[in-house]
């Protein structure tokens, strides 16, 4: 399974919308917030691998 890499562009209540960028992508991935890392912000960068968000 491939790594992919992500930045929390918003917040908006249970939901976050991220942005890929570890290609040139402008499209943004909306994720319920249940399954990422509880202590994320606008800006964190994410890893996503194996399933799981992780905060880099």
């Amino acid at each position: 399974m491939e790594t992919r890499h992500y930045i929390v562009v918003s917040i908006d209540g249970d939901y976050a919308n991220l942005k890929r960028i570890d290609i040139d992508s402008d499209d943004l991935m909306l994720v319920a917030r249940a399954l990422l890392p509880e202590d994320i912000k606008e800006g964190s960068k994410l890893k996503y691998e194996m399933l799981e968000y992780t905060i880099e």
